[in-house]
């Protein structure tokens, strides 16, 4: 082989070689490769533009208004009683210048009493609110002793039958004045002359009543 064709061999062969890499270099190409990681980011669309991405602020958390407290319910003012209506009809008070009904009631009997008997020229005296001695005076006559005794008996009995309580009689053996105290109304019973001696109307500023006989002579 001529020595030209050889120089033209050698040169070729050794730009090869300088080319091609050894086979070290080839495995040392190889485990850095493998050992950098693919990365899986994707470049930002920025970053290929050549501009940076500047980022976003984070939205600050929204607070909500506190809301306003409600007031205290105000506390009810206790209802007012209401006022008792007054009755339809008002029960009037007792008048303490009126006697009584049971007293009403039982001068209503000593007078029909007295006039059942005969007992002649009967006065009652109203002392209510004046006296409290009682609230009636009864005075009337007998024409006689035994008259004046029977008419005391008669009426002491009839009270005794309606109120059950016994009156009190004084005089009644001697028959001049008898006293009949049934409580709240007594009673005096007198022979005529008696009556006219002690004039006991006159004391409650009472007119005494004229005798009948006195009367008819006139």
């Amino acid at each position: 082989m001529p020595d030209s064709e050889r120089r033209r061999i050698g040169a070729a062969l050794g730009r090869n070689c300088t080319r091609a890499a050894s086979p070290g270099q080839e495995e040392g190409r190889a485990i850095a490769t493998a050992s950098k990681p693919k990365s899986t980011r994707k470049p930002a669309a920025t970053a290929a533009k050549g501009k940076i991405a500047v980022p976003k602020k984070a939205a600050a958390p929204k607070v909500k208004a506190a809301t306003k407290p409600k007031a205290a319910a105000k506390p009810k003012a206790p209802a007012k009683p209401k006022a008792a209506k007054p009755a339809a009809k008002a029960v009037k008070a007792a008048d303490p210048n009126k006697p009584t009904a049971a007293v009403e009631k039982l001068h209503k009997l000593i007078l029909k009493s007295l006039d059942d008997d005969k007992a002649e020229e009967i006065v009652s005296i109203p002392l209510a609110g004046k006296s409290s001695v009682a609230d009636y005076i009864v005075v009337a006559s007998g024409r006689s002793s035994r008259q004046v005794g029977a008419i005391a008996e008669h009426l002491a009995q009839r009270i005794h039958e309606a109120t059950g309580h016994k009156a009190r009689v004084e005089g009644k053996g001697v028959g001049d004045w008898v006293l009949i105290d049934a409580g709240d109304i007594v009673v005096h019973i007198f022979r005529p002359e008696v009556r006219g001696f002690y004039r006991l109307e006159k004391m409650w500023g009472v007119d005494i009543p004229e005798p009948a006989a006195e009367t008819a002579a006139a």
